[in-house]
């Protein structure tokens, strides 16, 4: 009675007294999930099949209990944002709902008292702290540009000038299911408050889990003046103060570059 039920693994030769020892220890084996920064709960979801945990349904509806983040939280409808992306070691047989509210309270660690004041000295809730961070999240993987990128949105915020962010209408196409894979400029009109093209501000909530580095960036941004950045097509962004800066800029990295590569 005193075995405990799980998945366990034993590496070579091993008496019987040890193996029920390691059954009444409770040793079970534990199963690895990674959940990369910068997912949307679906692509979450996915993985969650994917590692034979069940199905993305059940991950899908457990994300929908926004009671877990209620205190911090308050307009919440799910939990886009707050699922903190990381690899978990959890037993065979981890439900959805024991997974998520793990992933949950590894975003409440992250998210510091010291950043949730940071957010706040900036006139910042927590939402639109997780809000900004999914953009920054969105636009580089580059840790020193992310500081950058906050900057850039921090003042467009501040002059009132729409964030234009392209993640913001590829999250708002795929919540209707109308993403194609390819952001087309007629995509950049559709009607939906996550379009930034079309209503400045920030989005309504979060549109996929950013990591540490980009919640620190969110409430931490550079002290700089750009206001603009565009592709140099090798995973880093040229940033510009001005718009002829800028054009400039999207004339050498954009225009001049596939320009070159269709030749």
């Amino acid at each position: 009675t005193a075995l405990k039920a799980g998945e366990y693994r034993f590496s070579g030769a091993i008496s019987a007294a040890d193996a029920v020892a390691k059954l009444a220890r409770g040793d079970v084996y534990l199963r690895t999930v990674t959940f990369p920064e910068g997912l949307t709960i679906k692509q979450m979801a996915a993985i969650f099949e994917n590692a034979g945990f069940g199905p993305a349904g059940d991950f899908i509806a457990a994300a929908r209990d926004a009671t877990l983040i209620g205190t911090i939280d308050p307009a919440a409808r799910n939990l886009e944002g707050y699922l903190f992306p990381d690899t978990y070691a959890v037993p065979r047989g981890t439900s959805a709902q024991d997974l998520v509210r793990r992933m949950v309270a590894r975003f409440e660690m992250a998210m510091t008292p010291e950043l949730r004041q940071a957010a706040g000295d900036l006139g910042l809730s927590v939402r639109e702290a997780v809000t900004l961070a999914s953009l920054v999240e969105k636009e580089t993987a580059a840790a020193g540009e992310r500081p950058l990128v906050a900057a850039v949105y921090h003042n467009r915020l501040r002059q009132r000038l729409g964030l234009q962010c392209d993640p913001t209408v590829i999250y708002a196409l795929d919540l209707r299911g109308r993403f194609s894979g390819n952001l087309t400029r007629a995509d950049l009109a559709i009607d939906s408050p996550y379009n930034t093209y079309r209503y400045r501000g920030l989005p309504p909530g979060p549109i996929a889990a950013p990591g540490r580095l980009s919640l620190e960036a969110a409430v931490r941004p550079a002290p700089v003046d750009y206001v603009y950045f565009v592709s140099r097509n090798d995973g880093s962004h040229a940033f510009a103060s001005t718009l002829p800066e800028h054009n400039r800029n999207v004339r050498k990295y954009q225009v001049e570059y596939f320009r070159k590569k269709g030749r």
